[in-house]
């Protein structure tokens, strides 16, 4: 694990809050979460060099900016990534404050998300709370960050600088959107995939020299459904390349989780857009 800023990240360097790995039925059902992160990192999963490729995907898991689903959308995914010769960096990026007690991050996240069993409250549907507003931009500048730490030791790590990639899921989707409507040479992305998180705000326009897109989502998902054909349908629009699979059942937030549903090989579906735009094939 590796930091992503060289010293204490820009904008949030007065903040106190302790990271904590924890727990929350049913969230927690996915493995462990991630809440109050300050110092965002990057955790490194390199590929056996007999397998490697070249390819670089930064993950970025998803959790409403409240916490991380830290082993179902993050170091499960790649896991997958490595073994198939992709190297993988999952980035912790800076979270609202949920405070100090898991009473407190209990009633932060059902104020969010509502209570168990209550279906969810869809995101969106009146905009992104104030506290999600106001971390967006520091997570994606930990996005862009992180882009350009992969790149800039790309030489050390086996990876070709024209093959990085980044991928995330709800939370994590807006960070890697983010990052790809707003960079700079060093923070570009080659690829992206936005799963159950491609929307964009609105009136936002296509960048030039779009990025390759991989958007995956369920239609029964209350909250990305909309935003992901919206995005296809713009990049689509511009001639940009794009691919998007909308699985008829999954609901949101499935990750690595089984189901029971065609979701469950989502991964695979991700490995075969990446074979076909040649980022599976080794590089020299």
């Amino acid at each position: 694990m590796i930091p992503v800023w060289p010293g204490a990240a820009p904008g949030s360097e007065t903040w106190t809050q302790k990271e904590e790995t924890t727990t929350l039925p049913p969230l927690a059902a996915g493995g462990p979460l991630i809440r109050n992160v300050t110092q965002p990192t990057l955790t490194i999963f390199l590929p056996d060099p007999s397998l490697a490729n070249g390819t670089a995907v930064i993950v970025c898991p998803g959790g409403g900016f409240h916490f991380l689903s830290w082993a179902s959308e993050g170091t499960e995914v790649a896991k997958w990534l490595s073994a198939h010769g992709i190297a993988a960096f999952v980035l912790k990026y800076r979270l609202v404050d949920t405070g100090p007690t898991a009473d407190d991050f209990r009633k932060a996240v059902w104020a969010l998300f509502g209570p168990p069993g209550s279906g969810g409250r869809p995101a969106g549907s009146g905009g992104l709370p104030e506290s999600m507003r106001k971390i967006l931009p520091l997570a994606v500048a930990d996005g862009r960050q992180a882009m350009k730490v992969v790149r800039q030791r790309a030489s050390q790590w086996g990876i070709a600088p024209d093959r990085i990639g980044i991928m995330g899921f709800s939370a994590g989707g807006m960070v890697t959107m983010g990052v790809v409507m707003e960079h700079d040479a060093d923070s570009r992305p080659d690829f992206a995939g936005p799963l159950y998180g491609a929307g964009l705000a609105e009136g936002s326009a296509t960048p030039p020299e779009a990025t390759p897109l991989f958007i995956l989502c369920a239609s029964d998902d209350p909250i990305a459904a909309t935003g992901s054909v919206a995005t296809y349908t713009k990049w689509k629009a511009a001639g940009a390349p794009v691919e998007l699979h909308m699985y008829s059942k999954g609901g949101h937030g499935f990750g690595m989780n089984k189901q029971g549903l065609p979701t469950d090989h989502w991964i695979e579906r991700f490995g075969d857009w990446l074979e076909a735009q040649g980022f599976m094939k080794p590089k020299h």
